[in-house]
Parts: C-alpha cells; sequence; structure tokens
C-alpha cells in the first residue's frame, strides 16, 4: 500500500489553512496526493500543542470531506490523536505507539477501546532508535506484550522498524538492520505481521542536487523483497512512485501485465 506523506503541518499553506479553518487547501492537496496515486493518506499534524482538539477535529474532517482513501491520524498528541479519532465518521488508523510510557498509558487504549489499527514503532522505552536488528526485535517482543496488556488484539497492530536517515554517522549500517527486522520479525512472532516503512526518512537531510529518487526507489525494492506491506512516502516523486508499483506487480501473485505500467516495452 503506498500512504502518502505529503500533508504535513509545516507546510506554509497547510498552516493558513489551519489558521483560517479554511478546508480547501487540505482537499486540494489530497486530491492531488489521491491522482498520484495515493491509496491512504498520512495526516501529519506534528505535536498540535495549541489548540489539539480542535485543530484534530478540524484536519480529520476536511480529509474525510476530500476522500474516501484511509486515514492515517499522525500526531505525538494523546489529547489529539482522541479528538481526532471521535471526530472522524471512518475508523482511521493510529501513528503511532512506541514503548514509551506516556504513548503506551495514553494512546493504546484509545485504540483499544475503538477497535482501531495502530503503528507501532521499534523504539525503546526513552523514544531512541535500537543500534541494531537484535534490538529492533526485541523492541517488537515487548511492543506486542504491552500492547496486549492494554486489551489490543495483536492483529490491529502495524510496525514500523523505524527507517534511519542515510545521513546518520551509522546511517548505512542502519538500513541494513531494518532490512534483517522485516525479514526475521514474522518468525519471531510466529504469526505474520503487516510492516510500515517512512521511506522519506531515508533521504533526511540530504544535500542539494542528491539523487533522493534512486536511492528511495533502490531501498523500497530491497524492503519489498524483506517483507514490507505499507510505504510511507512523497507520492509526488515520480521515480520512486513507479519503483513503488514496479514492486507491487513482481511480488503479486497474478499473472504480470505489461499493461500495469500504462504502455508497452519497445
Amino acid at each position: 500500500m503506498i500512504v502518502a506523506d505529503n500533508l504535513q503541518i509545516l507546510l506554509p499553506s497547510i498552516q493558513e489553512a489551519m489558521a483560517r479553518r479554511d478546508p480547501e487547501p487540505i482537499a486540494r492537496l489530497i486530491r492531488q496526493m489521491e491522482a498520484a496515486g495515493a491509496e491512504a493518506v498520512d495526516l501529519n499534524a506534528g505535536p498540535c500543542q495549541r489548540n489539539p482538539e480542535q485543530e484534530m477535529t478540524f484536519l480529520v474532517r476536511s480529509a474525510e470531506a476530500a476522500t474516501r482513501l484511509p486515514l492515517f491520524i499522525d500526531t505525538a498528541n494523546p489529547r489529539a490523536m482522541a479528538a481526532g479519532v471521535r471526530a472522524a465518521g471512518r475508523p482511521p488508523i493510529l501513528n503511532g505507539f512506541s514503548l514509551e510510557p506516556r504513548k503506551l498509558g495514553e494512546i493504546v487504549p484509545l485504540a483499544a477501546d475503538y477497535g482501531l489499527d495502530i503503528v507501532g514503532y521499534l523504539l525503546d522505552g526513552e523514544g531512541l532508535v535500537p543500534p541494531d536488528a537484535q534490538g529492533r526485535l526485541s523492541a517488537g517482543l515487548a511492543l506486542f506484550d504491552a500492547a496486549a496488556a492494554k486489551g489490543l488484539s495483536p492483529e490491529r497492530i502495524i510496525v514500523d522498524p523505524v527507517v534511519p536517515p542515510l545521513s546518520w554517522q551509522d546511517g548505512g549500517r542502519q538500513v541494513r538492520e531494518v532490512l534483517q527486522t522485516l525479514r526475521l520479525l514474522p518468525d519471531l512472532l510466529g504469526r505474520p505481521v503487516r510492516t510500515v516503512a517512512g521511506l522519506s526518512n531515508l533521504t533526511s537531510g540530504a544535500p542539494s542536487g542528491a539523487p533522493r529518487q534512486v536511492v528511495e526507489s533502490a531501498y523500497l525494492a530491497m524492503m519489498t523483497a524483506a517483507g514490507l506491506s505499507m510505504a510511507l512516502l512523497n507520492v509526488f516523486h515520480t521515480d520512486t512512485m513507479n519503483a513503488a508499483r514496479a514492486c507491487r506487480e513482481l511480488i503479486s501473485e497474478k499473472p504480470f501485465s505489461w499493461a500495469e505500467f500504462g504502455s508497452t516495452p519497445a
């Protein structure tokens, strides 16, 4: 599944729309994302600190009026998250929680009470990225155990292994650890696991002119082969989107067809 990560509160147009309570810029961006091939939309509202309930209520209702695509409510603010759930006319996906006590105590029960899918990040209890696949897998086991203790069914959890920026000092090693995590997690848990990865994180901090889409496309293919279920990405990156469509065709069980790509090969 291709999840658009383009709707972010830091965008000037979205900030102005939120301040003026004008739904049209939000609707226009969502229509553009859907036309580009988005199959779900992440509503990244950030911390939502000023008026969390009002801001998230407006954002969710504006988005639902513009599309029938699934919506991810993306905020670290439990109050905003709860307001978004109450405002939603159809079940959203919550994005997300980790082993941090506040998120376990306030966000996981929300998903359990409303029977919602929720993204779980493979972070430690301090919200830090584990140094290797073993640390991520350990966080995964603890994540499912902690969620179950709050009454959340394991089928509701969509695991995010946390893709690091390549610009980190150990970024190259970390991206390989993510691949190993995706491969091993289902066997470790003894069950199929839905997974999502924020592909845009990979090229965060890249210098101007860097071949972002080439790197994104290559890593997306590697994650797909390792078992990735959903990719959170910039749907206006044409090369990355083409790679996503190709990945899906190549792992599909249906007969391959060049027609899926809109043209026949030369």
